[in-house]
Protein backbone atom coordinates (compact mmCIF):
# COMPACT_ATOMS: atom_id res chain seq x y z
CA UNK A 1 0.00 0.00 0.00
CA UNK A 2 1.54 3.34 -0.88
CA UNK A 3 0.30 6.27 1.69
CA UNK A 4 1.31 9.47 2.02
CA UNK A 5 0.68 10.43 6.28
CA UNK A 6 -0.57 14.07 6.68
CA UNK A 7 -1.97 16.01 10.00
CA UNK A 8 -0.80 18.99 12.36
CA UNK A 9 2.33 18.49 14.65
CA UNK A 10 1.08 16.97 17.98
CA UNK A 11 -1.41 15.19 16.02
CA UNK A 12 0.01 11.66 16.69
CA UNK A 13 1.69 10.65 13.14
CA UNK A 14 4.66 9.54 14.49
CA UNK A 15 2.83 6.73 16.90
CA UNK A 16 0.52 5.81 14.39
CA UNK A 17 3.05 5.87 11.29
CA UNK A 18 5.42 3.33 13.78
CA UNK A 19 2.50 1.03 14.20
CA UNK A 20 1.07 0.88 10.77
CA UNK A 21 5.08 0.28 9.16
CA UNK A 22 4.58 -2.92 11.21
CA UNK A 23 1.06 -4.01 9.97
CA UNK A 24 1.67 -3.63 6.38
CA UNK A 25 5.12 -4.19 6.38
CA UNK A 26 5.77 -1.27 4.12
CA UNK A 27 9.41 1.36 5.27
CA UNK A 28 8.48 5.22 7.04
CA UNK A 29 9.96 7.38 4.41
CA UNK A 30 10.67 10.37 6.30
CA UNK A 31 11.67 13.11 4.01
CA UNK A 32 14.47 14.36 6.70
CA UNK A 33 15.62 11.53 7.27
CA UNK A 34 15.98 10.36 3.45
CA UNK A 35 18.05 13.81 3.13
CA UNK A 36 20.44 12.86 5.25
CA UNK A 37 21.42 9.22 3.94
CA UNK A 38 21.43 10.54 0.69
CA UNK A 39 23.87 13.25 1.75
CA UNK A 40 25.76 10.67 3.54
CA UNK A 41 26.09 7.83 1.03
CA UNK A 42 27.23 10.41 -1.66
CA UNK A 43 24.40 9.77 -4.28
CA UNK A 44 24.07 12.89 -7.12
CA UNK A 45 20.84 13.70 -5.48
CA UNK A 46 22.47 13.90 -1.94
CA UNK A 47 25.55 16.10 -3.05
CA UNK A 48 23.19 18.22 -4.97
CA UNK A 49 21.26 18.38 -1.74
CA UNK A 50 24.49 19.37 0.62
CA UNK A 51 25.85 21.97 -1.67
CA UNK A 52 22.25 24.17 -0.57
CA UNK A 53 22.23 22.94 3.13
CA UNK A 54 25.80 23.87 3.74
CA UNK A 55 24.70 27.48 2.04
CA UNK A 56 22.48 27.09 4.79
CA UNK A 57 19.65 27.20 1.76
CA UNK A 58 16.14 25.35 1.75
CA UNK A 59 17.05 21.90 -0.59
CA UNK A 60 14.30 22.84 -3.84
CA UNK A 61 11.46 21.07 -4.57
CA UNK A 62 12.44 19.36 -7.94
CA UNK A 63 15.55 17.69 -5.90
CA UNK A 64 13.83 15.76 -3.10
CA UNK A 65 11.26 15.17 -5.00
CA UNK A 66 13.93 13.44 -7.31
CA UNK A 67 15.36 11.76 -4.07
CA UNK A 68 11.74 10.53 -3.37
CA UNK A 69 11.49 8.97 -6.89
CA UNK A 70 14.72 7.19 -6.04
CA UNK A 71 13.92 6.00 -2.63
CA UNK A 72 10.26 4.44 -3.82
CA UNK A 73 11.73 2.60 -6.49
CA UNK A 74 14.30 1.08 -4.25
CA UNK A 75 12.94 -2.67 -3.58
CA UNK A 76 11.87 -2.65 0.05
CA UNK A 77 8.85 -0.30 -1.34
CA UNK A 78 7.91 -2.93 -3.79
CA UNK A 79 4.96 -3.46 -1.47
CA UNK A 80 4.48 0.41 -0.92
CA UNK A 81 5.75 3.09 1.62
CA UNK A 82 4.35 5.03 3.93
CA UNK A 83 5.96 8.73 2.82
CA UNK A 84 5.60 11.48 6.03
CA UNK A 85 6.91 14.83 6.04
CA UNK A 86 6.40 15.66 2.25
CA UNK A 87 4.31 17.26 0.74
CA UNK A 88 3.99 20.85 2.77
CA UNK A 89 2.71 22.81 -0.08
CA UNK A 90 -0.34 22.47 -2.47
CA UNK A 91 2.56 23.21 -5.27
CA UNK A 92 4.45 20.28 -3.88
CA UNK A 93 1.86 17.99 -3.93
CA UNK A 94 0.74 18.99 -7.80
CA UNK A 95 4.77 18.02 -8.36
CA UNK A 96 5.02 14.96 -6.44
CA UNK A 97 2.02 13.69 -7.99
CA UNK A 98 3.66 14.95 -11.59
CA UNK A 99 6.68 13.30 -10.71
CA UNK A 100 4.92 10.22 -9.78
CA UNK A 101 2.63 9.41 -12.79
CA UNK A 102 6.31 10.12 -14.80
CA UNK A 103 7.37 6.98 -12.84
CA UNK A 104 4.25 5.02 -13.18
CA UNK A 105 3.99 4.79 -9.21
CA UNK A 106 0.13 5.47 -8.14
CA UNK A 107 -1.15 5.93 -4.68
CA UNK A 108 -3.62 3.94 -2.64
CA UNK A 109 -4.54 6.95 0.12
CA UNK A 110 -3.30 10.18 1.91
CA UNK A 111 -4.29 9.99 5.45
CA UNK A 112 -5.25 12.97 7.52
CA UNK A 113 -5.21 12.63 10.82
CA UNK A 114 -7.40 15.36 12.08
CA UNK A 115 -7.59 16.68 16.34
CA UNK A 116 -8.59 20.43 17.19
CA UNK A 117 -6.32 22.93 17.97
CA UNK A 118 -7.27 23.54 21.60
CA UNK A 119 -6.12 19.27 22.25
CA UNK A 120 -2.75 19.67 20.34
CA UNK A 121 -2.12 22.92 22.82
CA UNK A 122 -2.90 20.73 25.42
CA UNK A 123 -0.88 18.04 24.60
CA UNK A 124 2.35 19.66 23.12
CA UNK A 125 1.99 21.95 26.12
CA UNK A 126 1.63 19.46 28.68
CA UNK A 127 4.77 17.08 27.48
CA UNK A 128 8.05 16.85 29.47
CA UNK A 129 11.12 15.29 29.14
CA UNK A 130 13.43 13.48 31.66
CA UNK A 131 17.04 14.68 30.82
CA UNK A 132 18.51 11.74 32.14
CA UNK A 133 16.83 8.63 30.45
CA UNK A 134 15.04 10.60 27.87
CA UNK A 135 11.97 9.59 28.61
CA UNK A 136 8.66 11.31 27.28
CA UNK A 137 6.28 12.05 29.85
CA UNK A 138 2.29 14.41 29.98
CA UNK A 139 2.08 16.62 32.95
CA UNK A 140 -2.09 15.42 32.60
CA UNK A 141 -2.01 11.82 30.12
CA UNK A 142 1.32 10.59 31.08
CA UNK A 143 2.80 12.70 35.02
CA UNK A 144 6.18 11.84 35.65
CA UNK A 145 6.65 9.86 38.85
CA UNK A 146 7.28 11.88 41.76
CA UNK A 147 10.70 10.54 42.36
CA UNK A 148 11.77 12.35 39.22
CA UNK A 149 9.36 14.96 38.91
CA UNK A 150 11.81 17.90 39.87
CA UNK A 151 14.22 16.74 37.07
CA UNK A 152 12.03 16.65 34.12
CA UNK A 153 11.72 20.27 31.67
CA UNK A 154 9.42 21.40 28.84
CA UNK A 155 11.51 21.50 25.13
CA UNK A 156 11.77 25.06 24.17
CA UNK A 157 9.64 24.19 20.91
CA UNK A 158 6.59 23.03 23.46
CA UNK A 159 5.97 25.88 24.53
CA UNK A 160 2.30 27.78 24.06
CA UNK A 161 3.55 30.53 21.66
CA UNK A 162 6.04 28.02 19.62
CA UNK A 163 2.92 25.40 19.29
CA UNK A 164 0.58 28.29 17.71
CA UNK A 165 3.03 29.31 15.39
CA UNK A 166 3.55 26.15 14.23
CA UNK A 167 0.07 25.00 13.55
CA UNK A 168 -0.66 28.59 12.07
CA UNK A 169 1.80 27.56 9.68
CA UNK A 170 0.47 24.00 8.92
CA UNK A 171 -3.04 25.81 8.35
CA UNK A 172 -1.44 28.37 6.03
CA UNK A 173 0.45 26.00 4.03
CA UNK A 174 0.11 22.38 4.58
CA UNK A 175 -3.85 22.34 5.12
CA UNK A 176 -4.27 23.12 1.61
CA UNK A 177 -2.77 19.85 0.23
CA UNK A 178 -6.21 18.29 1.86
CA UNK A 179 -8.58 19.58 -1.25
CA UNK A 180 -5.53 18.88 -3.91
CA UNK A 181 -6.14 14.81 -2.75
CA UNK A 182 -9.81 14.92 -1.84
CA UNK A 183 -10.79 16.02 -5.44
CA UNK A 184 -8.85 13.05 -6.79
CA UNK A 185 -10.81 10.16 -4.46
CA UNK A 186 -7.40 9.44 -2.28
CA UNK A 187 -7.96 11.21 1.01
CA UNK A 188 -8.62 9.58 4.09
CA UNK A 189 -9.82 11.53 6.96
CA UNK A 190 -9.24 10.27 10.48
CA UNK A 191 -10.49 11.41 13.90
CA UNK A 192 -7.39 11.52 16.23
CA UNK A 193 -8.75 12.15 19.31
CA UNK A 194 -8.79 8.85 21.80
CA UNK A 195 -6.24 6.66 22.68
CA UNK A 196 -3.29 5.31 20.52
CA UNK A 197 -5.51 1.97 19.91
CA UNK A 198 -8.26 3.79 19.12
CA UNK A 199 -6.96 6.08 16.53
CA UNK A 200 -5.08 2.61 14.78
CA UNK A 201 -8.33 1.17 14.71
CA UNK A 202 -10.09 3.96 12.70
CA UNK A 203 -7.31 4.14 10.59
CA UNK A 204 -7.23 0.31 9.45
CA UNK A 205 -10.97 0.94 8.60
CA UNK A 206 -10.32 4.11 6.62
CA UNK A 207 -7.75 2.06 4.62
CA UNK A 208 -10.41 -0.56 3.60
CA UNK A 209 -12.85 1.88 2.20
Amino acid sequence: MRIILVGPPGAGKGTQAARLIDTLNIPHISTGDMLRAAVKAGTTLGLEAQAFMTRGDLVPDEVVIGMIIERIAAPDCSKGFMLDGFPRTAPQAAALDEAMAAAGVTLDAVLLIEVPDSLIVERITGRRSDPETGAIYHLAFNPPPAEIADRVVQRKDDTEAACVARLSKYHSETAPIVPFYEAKGLLRRVDGVGSPDAVTARIADALKG
